[in-house]
């Protein structure tokens, strides 16, 4: 799945953030800035741990002001490791 999260989530270690959850969750895939201010993430993995990403990150870290995440479902072959970029 690829997500676009859009409001404060540049500076404000979002992708960091994103990257030790995927890990816990056991999902693969990157996190990355976008020029246009949002942060782009791919996950990657078994149903219920992308699903539990995608709501997570909804909050994101603590200063994080998330205000939309839209995403598409992706046929992609799996990263071997989630990175942030």
């Amino acid at each position: 799945m690829k997500c676009r999260v859009r409001g404060r989530v540049q500076g404000v270690f979002f992708r960091a953030s994103t990257q030790r959850m995927a890990q816990r969750l056991g999902v693969t895939g990157y996190a990355r800035n976008r020029s246009d201010g949002s942060v782009e993430v791919l996950a990657c993995g078994e149903a219920e741990a992308v699903r539990r990403l995608r709501e997570w990150l909804w909050s994101g870290p603590p200063a994080a002001r998330v205000t939309a995440v839209d995403c598409e479902r992706l046929e992609v072959p799996p990263p071997e490791r989630f990175t942030t970029a």
